[in-house]
């Protein structure tokens, strides 16, 4: 294993995986593709926010209303140095990744988008792919209802990999947008984005990522993709949970229209028309989630202190040694690559004759190994395969050999239980 990455140091800076479970089980945490867990740091920080400078933002013309705006700002900072976006104000906080897709989902076929990249109806496409996400599924099919534009999709190869051989025929000239995912939350599997960004400069289509289970685990940086929007969510980065972020290219976000009405997002109102403020504000209606801004850029200022490209050298030895355990356990099937190739440290699976729920369980009460089983908010992906389910273990950068290696322990006696 890589011995420059000390990962029993980096597990002493998250509390929660010091704890044990009933029956004096250690806890095993191998769900970190669902949520991952918090360091002290984030949960410190968040504390800290409520106990000494809680106030609401860009309202109040006192002290501790400064002190919250400028945290709520600098967590705005430390997200677009983090993702390498170009400008602060091409940031917007939502309220999830799902929140950030539906935003820009919500800007095609809006009367009020003047830009005729976002004017979309009858003749018009859009393609996502086989392996999505729900949340990069479903606003694009509710578009799509409201529109009358066509949804198509690339299908997913046998070994989990993005089916690119109809390419040209699938992005075309008709295609308005495409979005599909940057790291699959249950493949593994790394897609190649500057393919298929290539393909959609030729025939004028903007492109999003849904990022979510890239952004947390390697070096992410918007400029170098080359992208028009990316999606993510602070959950699954070290951060809390009800805060996302959209970032989109800044002269796309000006020519969309606002996402929410409410406070703050406003430029002037008079009863019978409004102006909005720009970006990235005009897409924040309301109080935002400023404690939960400000957890996530400590969680990116942790992050960015050990270092991203460790971080990621880690998962993948990680990864190498949990396929190359999994493969010795008779009757298993991964689903997707069976190799390091472009994957991340997401591996879902199959037990021949044992449903995933099943082995979840046992896991958990024979084990204390915590995996998520089902389809992931995947369906179509597993439909694809032909299976109702899949028990999914995901890594991060706390994860140990040791903690594979009782998983491992654990499906052995899964077997047993069965046999």
């Amino acid at each position: 294993m890589n011995t420059g990455f000390d990962v029993e140091r980096i597990r002493k800076d998250f509390p929660i995986l010091s704890r044990g479970l009933p029956g004096g089980r250690p806890l095993v945490y191998l769900d970190s593709g669902n949520s991952a867990q918090k360091p002290t740091s984030v949960i410190e920080t968040m504390r800290e926010h409520l106990s000494s400078h809680y106030a609401n933002v860009g309202r109040a013309m006192h002290t501790l209303g400064a002190e919250s705006t400028e945290a709520y700002e600098a967590a705005r900072d430390k997200v677009a140095a983090f993702i390498g976006a170009p400008s602060r104000d091409e940031i917007v906080f939502t309220k999830n990744a799902s929140e950030a897709l539906n935003l820009v989902a919500y800007a095609f076929g809006n009367p009020m988008s003047e830009d005729p990249r976002f004017r979309i109806g009858p003749g018009d496409e859009i393609v996502i792919s086989e392996m999505e996400h729900h949340s990069n599924i479903v606003p694009w099919q509710l578009l799509a209802r409201r529109t009358g534009v066509t949804l198509r999709w690339f299908s997913v190869t046998d070994d989990g990999r993005l089916d690119l051989s109809d390419l040209d025929e699938l992005v075309t000239e008709r295609t308005k947008i495409v979005s599909i995912v940057h790291q699959s939350n249950v493949l593994g599997t790394v897609n190649p984005v500057a393919e298929v960004l290539a393909r959609a400069r030729r025939v004028g289509a903007l492109m999003m990522l849904d990022a979510s289970q890239s952004v947390p685990h390697k070096p992410v940086d918007v400029a170098a993709l080359g992208v028009d929007f990316l999606a993510f969510t602070g959950h699954k980065a070290a951060g809390p949970s009800g805060i996302g972020v959209l970032w989109g290219r800044g002269e796309l976000l000006e020519a969309m229209p606002p996402f929410l009405g409410g406070g703050e997002m406003i430029e002037a109102v008079w009863m019978d028309r409004s102006t909005y403020a720009p970006a990235p504000h005009k897409f924040e209606a309301g109080t935002p989630p400023i404690v939960e801004a400000v957890g996530l850029g400590a969680a990116v200022d942790y992050l960015s202190g050990i270092g991203m490209d460790a971080i990621a050298r880690h998962e993948r030895e990680i990864t190498g040694h949990a396929l190359d355990a999994l493969g010795e356990v008779p009757g298993l099937r991964v689903i997707g690559p069976e190799n390091l190739d472009d994957r991340g440290g997401t591996v879902s699976f199959t037990l021949e004759g044992i449903h995933p729920h099943d082995v979840g369980q046992i896991l958990d009460d024979a084990f204390g190994v915590a995996v998520r089983v089902g389809h992931h908010c995947a369906r179509p992906l597993h439909l694809r395969f032909g299976i109702p389910a899949t028990t999914r273990a995901s890594f991060y950068l706390y994860t140990t050999p040791a903690e594979i290696d009782a998983l491992v322990r654990g499906l052995h006696h899964v077997r047993k239980v069965f046999a």
